[in-house]
């Protein structure tokens, strides 16, 4: 191979992200299932190879070399090589056995830009970092487990899962930053923008690799596929669908092709609840975890046929009152969501929902009702309810 399994030199050293308290209950290590997945991916690979070659033995000719295709069946030692990756080994991303293998064997490794895209994309951490020292001191979690908490006002308690939930997400935003930074330090994931790359997949579009290094520095690349969250659009996004594509981008890929696409039913919103019970299952045992992953397909549903139900009967301006509406809720529903996630508990979680009336079930069991009964949900309803959902530009992003 063209390197090993260390990568290619030229490049800027990888630097582990810290640990950091996540409660008293675990730890921060978001890497800590990313053995399974990248086996579980492993195995679709090798599964897809073997269908194409018995296509090419049926058809009697030879194909070219199709996108993502493995170019063998990896040995023992290929195998656990990847497993064992030093590259988000603690955090992430995940990325597939076709990205190791592009990255190993990457012919002009000195070619691809790695400290220019490093900074771009590591400059909001530090930002993130105090934001989150910030909040977590002035907002303590500890704070919801004490009896004198109830004790508050009902908006005091509302408001409380606001700076909980900007909390989580600051740290998230530092942790899978640094891994993103991390990769790109090693040129890990590196393709021609030309490929157009998408998180976790890697390339979509077949590129011709470079055939010198002046052409491979001419090419322009990007890390796409490496790329683990967009903090732009998981804070400004108006759906709760479109929040769950921009967080943990890599591992989303993930369940959307090894789970949703399995599901035992054909709705999304069914598809969605078996992808989301999978996952609450995949993160560990405790309730907290299946309360507020299951809440997601009912403000799914709900959302759906409300949006279908009412937004397509409104005024330009009416629409972009709704979409200003819409994405308030939709930040107070992963607020909600969010309390199950870091309490952990089912006593925890459920007194703190039952302090707010559970407003979010609530909600959403009348805006489903609400869409039912105005008659939403129609595929051609849907389509147009959802054109122009977003406050701003897709291309408006961090950075």
């Amino acid at each position: 191979m063209g390197g090993s399994s260390c990568g290619p030199g030229a490049h800027l050293v990888h630097l582990w992200p810290p640990h950091f308290a996540f409660s008293d209950h675990h730890s921060w290590d978001l890497g800590a299932h990313s053995g399974p997945a990248l086996l579980v991916s492993l195995a679709s690979e090798v599964q897809d190879l073997h269908l194409a070659q018995r296509k090419e033995m049926a058809s009697g000719f030879s194909k070219g070399p199709s996108l993502g295709l493995l170019p063998d069946v990896p040995s023992l030692m290929e195998t656990l090589s990847y497993s064992y990756c030093y590259v988000g080994i603690m955090t992430g991303p995940f990325f597939r056995y076709r990205t190791y293998l592009d990255w190993l064997e990457q012919p002009f490794p000195g070619a691809v830009p790695s400290l220019r895209p490093l900074l771009r994309r590591a400059w909001p951490a530090p930002l993130f970092g105090l934001l989150f020292l910030l909040s977590s001191h002035l907002f303590p979690l500890e704070a919801v487990r004490e009896d004198a908490f109830y004790a508050r006002p009902l908006p005091a308690r509302l408001f409380y899962m606001i700076p909980v939930f900007f909390a989580f997400r600051m740290r998230f935003y530092v942790a899978w930053i640094a891994a993103e930074c991390g990769c790109i330090a090693a040129g890990f994931g590196a393709y021609p923008v030309a490929a157009k790359a998408r998180a976790g997949g890697g390339p979509t579009l077949q590129c011709p690799p470079p055939s010198s290094p002046e052409n491979a520095a001419s090419l322009e690349y990007d890390y796409e596929t490496i790329r683990n969250i967009d903090c732009y659009g998981t804070d400004f996004c108006v759906r709760v669908r479109e929040g769950m594509r921009h967080w943990n981008k890599t591992v989303q890929w993930w369940l959307a092709q090894y789970i949703y696409k399995s599901a035992p039913a054909h709705s999304y919103v069914l598809r969605s609840a078996w992808t989301m019970l999978l996952s609450a299952y995949w993160h560990g045992l405790h309730p907290g975890y299946y309360l507020s992953f299951l809440t997601i397909p009912l403000c799914l549903a709900a959302e759906g046929q409300l949006e279908s139900a009412l937004r397509g009967r409104l005024s330009p301006q009416g629409q972009k009152v709704w979409n200003c509406v819409h994405w308030f809720l939709k930040m107070r529903a992963y607020d909600y969501m969010c309390m199950g996630f870091v309490l952990l508990s089912l006593g925890d979680t459920l007194r703190y929902w039952a302090s707010v009336y559970f407003c979010i079930h609530v909600l959403a069991l009348v805006a489903l009702g609400l869409g039912l009964a105005l008659g939403g949900g129609s595929p051609s309803r849907r389509k147009r309810a959802s054109q122009g959902t977003s406050l701003a530009p897709e291309k408006l992003r961090e950075e």
